[in-house]
């Protein structure tokens, strides 16, 4: 298949792509995949209308390539989030002297923060990174102006929002923002009030214990957060509970300590069997969560481990309701036990499926990176498909 033209248009490069999605897709399947018109579609195809760059990363979310592939040929997908960080990074200094300017009424922040969050479980990271700066800036203003009662509900919205920026710190290897963002959001949940949120905190603020690599001390923050939250009486207390539960097994099996993966893991199970799956406090949790976190912590564990993750994703694969973040969590992992165990044509496929679910974070996980690498150097043969996906993900 030859390369897209490099002058023909965002129009042209869109239908190219879609020419060479497996198996082919028409212009209907891209509108109905990206939820635009038909007629929108042959029109921005035909060059008669421009793209606005919410338009351009529903169609790439559609298509499984990042939106700075119909922009230009070869320019690197990050570009737009890492230029979004320095106001980002602004933005968290003002957070207790934000500057003067507008603030709308609650209904509109708390629907603001609602849309940001499904775009975090979306993995719509280029969205996050250009709203969340403003976003966040609005949110401090509100806060610092509402009477003692409305601060509750704003510092709940500050959390929500915080973790949402979060998401892009912390995929995109911005690890001392991630880290101040995690700070963040401790101050605001004692805000809040929430002991629910605050189990939502202690399950997020786990990244700064993978980033330093300091995995048993991030297994005791986890234990002595399961210790403190709510009994599991409610669903959303029963689905805290097991979120902090399959988070404390994944670590666990970072921390190569199988009893006590397996021991979180086991609780995590029986909770799920109580709990319908849903997002709870921005976290999915639930049969299908545990299932993938099984994956996760065999891949964690290694040697012996590996099969079972083989095993499990023998007899089942992530539904599409769940998060997109989550699904191609699931195929990473999987490729990685799959990697490991020799099946290198089924470690790609994995591959392949994490970035049609979920591209822009299939593309920044440095597990990605380093499996395709290693993809190239088995492969006897050059392939090209498998040569322009390490070009995508920058595995070359």
């Amino acid at each position: 298949m030859s390369a897209p033209p490099a002058h023909g248009g965002v129009g042209r490069r869109i239908a190219y792509y879609r020419s060479v999605v497996r198996p082919k897709m028409t212009q209907q399947q891209l509108a109905d995949t990206a939820h635009i018109a038909l007629g929108t579609i042959r029109k921005i195809e035909r060059g008669e209308r421009g793209v606005t760059d919410a338009t351009l990363e529903a169609i790439a979310a559609a298509l499984g390539v990042d939106p700075a592939r119909l922009h230009t040929d070869r320019g690197p997908a990050h570009t737009a989030v890492h230029d979004a960080l320095p106001a980002l990074s602004a933005a968290l200094a003002a957070y207790d002297i934000p500057e003067d300017g507008l603030v709308r009424p609650l209904c509109e922040l708390r629907a603001a923060v609602g849309e940001a969050v499904q775009w975090r479980l979306a993995a719509q990271y280029t969205r996050i990174a250009r709203e969340l700066p403003d976003l966040l800036s609005e949110l401090a203003r509100a806060y610092h102006a509402a009477s003692a009662h409305e601060r509750r509900g704003l510092a709940d919205l500050l959390v929500n929002a915080y973790r949402s920026a979060d998401a892009v710190a912390y995929k995109f290897g911005a690890r001392d923002l991630s880290a101040r963002l995690v700070e963040l959001m401790r101050w605001a949940v004692l805000k809040t009030g929430d002991p629910l949120l605050t189990a939502a905190v202690a399950y997020v603020r786990t990244e700064t214990f993978f980033a330093a690599r300091a995995h048993a001390t991030g297994l005791r923050a986890l234990e002595q957060a399961i210790d403190t939250a709510p009994a599991p009486n409610t669903a959303s207390e029963t689905a805290a509970r097991g979120a902090l539960h399959m988070r404390a097994a994944v670590i666990a099996g970072r921390a190569r300590d199988a009893t006590a993966a397996q021991t979180h893991l086991a609780e995590a199970r029986a909770l799920a069997e109580q709990t319908a799956e849903d997002v709870y406090y921005g976290t999915a949790f639930g049969p299908d969560s545990v299932r993938i976190h099984e994956v996760s912590v065999a891949v964690s564990l290694g040697d012996d481990h590996v099969g079972r993750a083989l095993t499990l994703a023998h007899e089942w694969k992530p539904p599409a309701d769940l998060p997109a973040e989550r699904r191609s969590g699931f195929y990473i992992e999987l490729a990685r036990a799959q990697l490991w165990s020799g099946h290198v044509d089924h470690a790609f496929d994995s591959l392949k499926a994490a970035r049609r679910i979920a591209p822009q974070h299939t593309r920044e996980h440095p597990w990605v990176r380093e499996d395709t690498a290693t993809l190239r150097r088995l492969k006897r043969a050059e392939s090209e498909s498998l040569t322009n996906f390490a070009e995508w993900c920058a595995a070359i």
